[in-house]
């Protein structure tokens, strides 16, 4: 195990041994820093996703001892979070760009077009027409999927929505600063400086508070504790985790309910006994990994989040092997507010995903 300081990784790396492991942090350290001469046989990449950007320096770390590696193998369950773009950093990597490309450019003339742009200026491209399935074709003979649900015999998922409701006067200042990017809270005034700003602090507002300049947080409705506390209620007893996104939702989570936030092992240990009824969990600290299937199978998301693969990350907390009950995953949405916008890019990003995995699935004999 080739963790913890400097030090204590060297000395991992320089016992002998079959297999090392290092986390993915560690990997420019290793190829450029730790002076441990990197002549391993095999690769094997868990997450492979976590190497989606190519202008990382893990990225370009692995891709620099890549050709010494004799064989490498990838392991991710979100291939594709924000699309097929994805895609050419990950088997740019386990092929040295002979399927896909050596150069994202090249990449990216051949399966997209421009889609949003300023004049010259292009900020997102989109598929070109029979582009998908090319591209399925091109990465199908390296790649194998495999769904759980497929192979195991797991449980029911059921996805809930659960609505809620703003005042008119709550409307009012979501809706004045979603169209004029500034709104007056008492004495204060919140202002977004661009589209990001004005998305996050959109996220905010239907959660129930955002915070200013200064990062304090401003109050304006409690809708999604009222409907947090009547699920917690439903649940009758079973232990619910509940997954919040900003700090101030979790400050206002803990000062209406009796929670336990996830955050040592022991908190985990203790809530896969069945100790905790209600936990708290941040969606990238409930990354790969984690199992939490025996605690529980009722999660609540209080506030969303853009990223595909956090989300899905999550969900499969409780959605994984070993789980024995239905899972239930609700959704705390405010309507017609910027929460329907992001369900509706999760459920477009997951339709595009479950199209790769569909196309590359091991056709393997399901025992019955």
């Amino acid at each position: 195990m080739a963790v913890g300081t400097e030090k204590e990784r060297k000395d991992a790396l320089m016992k002998r041994a079959t297999l090392y492991i290092i986390n993915r942090e560690n990997v420019d350290w290793l190829v450029n820093k730790s002076g441990v001469p990197f002549d391993f046989d095999m690769v094997v990449v868990d997450e492979l996703s976590s190497f989606k950007s190519y202008g990382a320096k893990r990225f370009k770390s692995l891709l620099k001892v890549r050709p010494t590696v004799k064989r490498i193998v990838g392991l991710t369950g979100t291939p594709s979070s924000n699309g097929l773009m994805d895609l050419w950093a990950e088997f740019r990597i386990l092929d040295l760009g002979q399927r896909l490309g050596r150069y994202i450019t090249h990449y990216r003339s051949a399966y997209f077009v421009p889609d949003k742009r300023n004049a010259e200026i292009i900020f997102s491209y989109k598929p070109q027409s029979g582009a998908e399935e090319k591209i399925y074709n091109q990465i199908s003979d390296i790649t194998i999927s495999m769904k759980s649900s497929d192979y195991l015999k797991m449980p029911e998922c059921i996805i809930n929505e659960v609505p809620v409701y703003l005042s008119e006067k709550e409307w009012s200042i979501y809706s004045k600063f979603r169209d004029e990017m500034v709104a007056s809270l008492g004495e204060e005034e919140i202002d977004a400086a661009n589209a990001a700003v004005l998305s996050g602090k959109l996220l905010q507002m239907a959660n129930g508070a955002v915070y200013d300049e200064n990062n304090k947080a401003h109050f304006i409705h409690d809708r999604k504790l009222d409907a947090l506390e009547d699920l917690i209620e439903g649940a009758n007893g079973k232990p619910v985790l509940v997954a919040y996104w900003y700090k101030h939702d979790l400050e206002r989570i803990q000062k209406r309910f009796p929670v336990r936030q996830l955050k040592s092992s022991k908190d985990i240990e203790e809530w896969n006994e069945g100790e905790i009824p209600v936990a708290v969990i941040h969606p990238a600290s409930a990354g790969h990994g984690l199992n939490l299937q025996s605690g529980g199978s009722t999660l609540i998301w209080f506030g969303l989040t853009w990223s595909l693969e956090l989300y899905q990350q999550t969900n499969a907390r409780l959605y994984r092997q070993g789980q024995k009950d239905t899972v239930v995953i609700h959704h705390i949405i405010a309507r017609d507010t910027i929460d329907e916008n992001v369900m509706d890019a999760l459920s477009k990003k997951e339709k595009i995903q479950a199209t790769l995995i569909e196309a590359v699935k091991a056709k393997l004999e399901v025992n019955q």
